[in-house]
């Protein structure tokens, strides 16, 4: 069963967007670098995300975990979704890729291997 890992939120002034969420929604950020980083929610409940440079997808992506990636794309694509570029390696246990639903929106799939 799959569930919601976390959101990702393209932006194009990397600490603009920064105040934007720390002062509006209460978000705390840390960085993962120049082009990215994490927004938590500061009680630890709810669902946190990222904020990264506008890239290839210019709107919000949500991101599920699944069990096994290549079995939910196979599902996805039997009901009319498509995969969008290659499975990707986050680090050495985790996975990432992009797909599009029946309706055309974005989301993304995230996944946790054993390692070899």
């Amino acid at each position: 069963m799959a569930k919601m890992e976390h959101f990702e939120i393209p932006v194009d002034d990397m600490p603009r967007a920064q105040a934007f969420y720390k002062d509006v929604l209460g978000f705390d950020y840390t960085p993962w670098g120049d082009d990215m980083g994490t927004i938590t929610q500061p009680d630890g409940e709810g669902t946190n995300g990222d904020l990264h440079v506008r890239g290839v997808l210019p709107h919000p992506t949500v991101v599920f975990t699944v069990d096994r990636i290549e079995d939910t794309v196979a599902l996805a694509v039997a009901a009319g979704g498509e995969q969008m570029g290659e499975i990707q390696p986050l680090d050495e246990r985790s996975r990432w890729v992009y797909l599009r639903d029946s309706e055309g929106n974005i989301i993304g799939l995230y996944d946790e291997v054993s390692p070899d």
